[in-house]
């Protein structure tokens, strides 16, 4: 554990942390883009949970939402934005820290 270096905790970025957001910019960093009902059914979320959480992402910049229509029955599209990419990236990073930080030996007491 290294002196003064900040807690690897401080790298968590509370916009994407949360489980579903996390599940979200996850699914979508794995296709082009997904539709709304993929992403609820594969994440376990209601209707109004996920567009919850789609807002806050797309408010932040990191996803984007295109509304359109499939034959006659409208859709919802979600892709994963380049600032998504990055902070998911960073994400992962820190968390990545932290295991290694919590699989250390622990100091000489």
């Amino acid at each position: 554990m290294s002196e003064g270096a900040p807690h690897p905790t401080q790298g968590l970025n509370d916009t994407v942390h949360h489980r579903s957001r996390l599940g979200i910019l996850a699914v979508l960093r794995e296709v082009d883009r997904a539709e709304f009902g993929y992403l609820r059914d594969a994440l376990s979320l209601s209707d109004g949970n996920l567009s919850r959480h789609l807002r806050t992402l797309e408010e932040a910049g990191y996803i984007e939402i295109h509304k359109g229509y499939h034959g006659r029955r409208p859709r919802t599209w979600v892709t994963l934005t380049g600032a998504g990419a990055k902070e998911l990236d960073l994400e992962i990073a820190a968390l990545r820290a932290l295991v290694a930080r919590l699989d250390e030996p622990p100091p000489p007491s």
